[in-house]
């Protein structure tokens, strides 16, 4: 349940009863246990079959291996993230992640107003030394995709769908269309976004509006790293029988025979880590980085798509890791762009 208070004009104010929020997902009483862990998703919700699932996962996990008691949330805007994270640490639990760059500014405010809690944020950098920021080398792992998409495409033209168009989002795309001409350079690749506020992560109709205009101009592969937005991709993509790549999770099976690969960000593996790490006593703020030599990237083969990624796709893909662990390929990063 959501409560607004009112002004004496009447007009809802941006501000929310805590109870209401931490209600807003779950309900009952959490079990008893010693450890207590607060989730704030973004709007993409648990169950986008992406970034937020891939969190909840890691998060499930750790409730089910570590015993400890999990409550989440899912942010219906962003004006949300910074009631529910200060409703979780006046709520006394012991570590509260935020999901998404876009809680940066809400978890450098709450985590200066508690500094003995403990928080962890997703795809951003807050500089406290009671955070601890999860980031990832999203382009090592887009220029691998890259590579394999134009080593796959008959048409010789691929596809990009991002979905906020923000610096994040343009790192996978122009990894993406690197590593493709890496391997093909006479390949063409078309990027579209779906919006440019929040609700980009939640629009599979626009996504797949994007999707089917793509396919219509001749594209035959598309990485489609838009969260939500992105389920719409992989309709078009059925509809069309063309091919898709997922994003952060194993998105194999949503279209079985559909989906080339999907590049893996492992937030299941970041998330429980950071988890088991602030239940035993050995948190720690700071910068954590996730990447191909961790394997915080990689990309997926599986029954469903072990047809259709070929051996020879799989082998060059894997020497390309090699080389950029080694430090052979430089890997261009959006984020440091002269």
């Amino acid at each position: 349940m959501m409560r607004w208070l009112f002004g004496a004009a009447g007009q809802p104010l941006r501000r929310m009863v805590l109870w209401g929020l931490l209600g807003l997902v779950t309900t009952g009483r959490l079990p008893a246990a010693d450890f207590r862990v607060g989730l704030v998703l973004d709007r993409g919700g648990k169950d986008d079959k992406s970034f937020n699932s891939s969190a909840f996962a890691g998060a499930t996990e750790a409730k089910t291996k570590l015993g400890i008691a999990l409550k989440y949330v899912e942010a219906p805007d962003d004006n949300a993230f910074e009631p529910m994270l200060r409703g979780f640490a006046m709520k006394d639990y012991d570590l509260i992640i935020g999901i998404g760059f876009a809680q940066k500014e809400a978890i450098k405010k709450v985590a200066a107003l508690f500094p003995k809690k403990h928080f962890a944020i997703v795809d951003s950098e807050v500089d406290a030394p009671n955070v601890r920021s999860l980031l990832f080398e999203e382009h090592e792992g887009a220029y691998v995709i890259g590579a394999m998409a134009a080593l796959s495409t008959k048409s010789g033209k691929l596809g990009f769908i991002g979905g906020m168009d923000i610096p994040l989002i343009h790192r996978f795309a122009l990894a993406y269309e690197a590593g493709a001409r890496h391997v093909k350079p006479e390949v063409t690749v078309t990027a579209n976004y779906v919006g440019i506020t929040s609700a980009a992560w939640n629009n599979p109709p626009r996504g797949k509006e994007l999707a089917v205009n793509q396919y219509a101009a001749g594209v035959d592969i598309i990485f489609a790293a838009a969260g939500a937005s992105g389920l719409g991709v992989f309709d078009a993509a059925e509809e069309k029988h063309q091919f898709v790549i997922g994003v952060d999770a194993n998105q194999d099976w949503i279209k079985p025979g559909r989906v080339l690969t999907s590049m893996l960000k492992r937030v299941d593996v970041a998330v429980y880590a950071t988890i088991a790490a602030a239940q035993s006593g050995k948190f720690a703020g700071g910068v954590e980085h996730f990447g191909l030599a961790n394997q915080g990237i990689d990309y997926s083969v599986d029954e469903h798509n072990a047809a259709i990624l070929t051996a020879s796709v799989r082998k060059q893909a894997d020497a390309l890791k090699a080389d950029i662990i080694a430090g052979r390929i430089t890997v261009p990063d959006y984020y440091k762009k002269p």
